[in-house]
């Protein structure tokens, strides 16, 4: 929940193109890979912007949401790119009443013919939130962090309680910036709406999740830059992780007696450890 004044539009446009630079120098983003949204609950003028406007189909109903706002990636648009020209990478969309459809108002510079493929996972996660918790504000980032990415392809690792206790035994910070953990999603196909719905359900819990052999998937109420920052800490864990598995196993990381210890130091609340 963001309190007012509320964030202005360029404000917003600024920080999702410092979000997409910083996932492309961790590598989380190569290519084309990866996608954001923004959901903002006040009214947002777009047209000076985005001053062309069509009326799309949503992949799901969303009533609620009416007037609402999003900010979101175009399809194939490389997350790097949005910090210099922000207007040309994004969409605007502005939810019409009844919420089956929307504005989407875009730049002349548009490089994009749709809105990412996976908007439908996206614009459901926005849904349920907002609807659970009436907040105003949230971000949803998809990413593709190589680390993280490949411990998922191994077996032993496809397991939420045996992930966690495994990526965030690496530093101090770890639980305190992830305290619900990483949540854990087996593979589905990507824009499906079994992938839909398991995310929608798994966010519920985590803020971020990691979808087996494709990436992540985080989220944040507070701002954009707070979602990636947890892309950063979960995929540093599965770095040390990686590491630890190139030296046959030489680190012990902290013990679950020290994170415990560290828990009770700040009244900090998990389930993990």
């Amino acid at each position: 929940m963001i309190e007012a004044p509320y964030p202005e539009l360029d404000e917003i446009l600024f920080l999702i193109g410092e979000a997409g630079h910083r996932l492309s120098e961790i590598e989380a983003s190569e290519g084309a890979a990866g996608n954001i949204s923004v959901y903002a609950g006040w009214k947002i003028d777009p047209r000076r912007k985005f001053p062309l406007a069509e009326t799309i189909e949503l992949p799901l109903m969303v009533p609620e949401l009416a007037g609402s706002t999003f900010l979101v990636t175009g399809s194939g648009r490389r997350l790097r790119e949005i910090i210099q020209d922000p207007a040309a990478n994004l969409g605007c969309l502005v939810i019409d009443e009844g919420g089956q459809t929307g504005r989407l108002f875009t730049s002349p510079r548009r490089l994009f013919k749709h809105l990412t493929s996976e908007f439908n996972s996206h614009l459901a996660v926005h849904y349920d939130r907002v609807c659970a918790t009436g907040t105003n504000f949230q971000t949803v980032i998809h990413a593709q962090p190589p680390y993280l990415t490949y411990l998922s392809h191994i077996p032993r690792y496809q397991d939420t309680t045996y992930l966690n206790r495994h990526i965030l035994r690496w530093q101090p910070e770890s639980i305190v910036q992830l305290p619900e953990g990483v949540g854990y999603v087996p593979f589905l196909v990507p824009g499906s709406p079994q992938l839909m719905e398991a995310t929608v359900a798994t966010l519920r819990i985590h803020r971020i999740i990691l979808w087996g052999k494709h990436g992540v998937v985080a989220r944040s109420d507070v701002s954009v830059k707070r979602a990636s920052d947890r892309i950063e800490y979960a995929e540093t864990g599965a770095r040390y992780e990686h590491m630890n598995l190139v030296t046959n196993e030489l680190g012990e990381g902290l013990t679950p007696e020290e994170i415990r210890a560290i828990c009770t130091s700040l009244n900090l609340q998990q389930s993990i450890f």
